[in-house]
């Protein structure tokens, strides 16, 4: 496994070693030990989570005020533009993001630390996304930051016209937003 760093250190691409041929691939997707040796993190998840999507979904920029979550993400089926952005105000990186192209063909991951906002736009026709969690899905802590903060300033890829739920169509900009000290 290969951790590396994005413009955000903290925000990290984890690559498998996969294996393959003609038959197929192997890969092993996550390994605790691994994980721990190529981020030098020591991190416990608690909880797996898999969302199918459709062409242009946009879901985020989401995060939990209390019961931070880390999130390791990464695509099986299809393929998304992932985002991450640092909401940690005493952050030197504070109000940047990093985006990355995560597919069922690059078998790349993001790992999003706690302190950050997430969210992806479907590129393909459909997407299955799969993320790990570093504490539990507390919906009475969760909170939205608009997609399209002109102040965060996210380079989405052109030419898909996003699709929003109800709850990201609210999303706060950073400024109104509340945040990590």
């Amino acid at each position: 496994m290969k951790a590396t760093p994005t413009a955000i250190p903290d925000v990290m691409v984890i690559e498998p070693k996969v294996f393959g041929d003609a038959r197929g691939f192997f890969f092993e997707s996550f390994n605790q030990q691994a994980f721990n040796n190529a981020t030098s993190l020591s991190v416990n998840f608690v909880q797996d989570n898999h969302s199918r999507s459709a062409k242009g979904v946009l879901r985020g920029l989401h995060y939990q005020l209390q019961q931070p979550q880390g999130k390791l993400v990464r695509v099986v089926r299809g393929a998304v533009f992932d985002v991450a952005v640092d909401i940690r105000k005493s952050s030197p990186t504070f109000g940047q993001w990093v985006g990355v192209e995560l597919s069922e063909d690059n078998h790349k991951q993001l790992w999003v630390p706690p302190g950050f906002a997430h969210g992806f736009l479907v590129l393909s026709e459909s997407a299955d996304f799969l993320y790990k969690t570093t504490d539990y899905y507390a919906p009475a802590h969760e909170r939205c930051i608009a997609w399209n903060d002109e102040a965060i300033g996210i380079e989405w890829p052109a030419g898909i016209a996003p699709q929003l739920s109800a709850k990201d169509q609210a999303g706060l900009n950073l400024a109104q937003a509340e945040v990590f000290a």
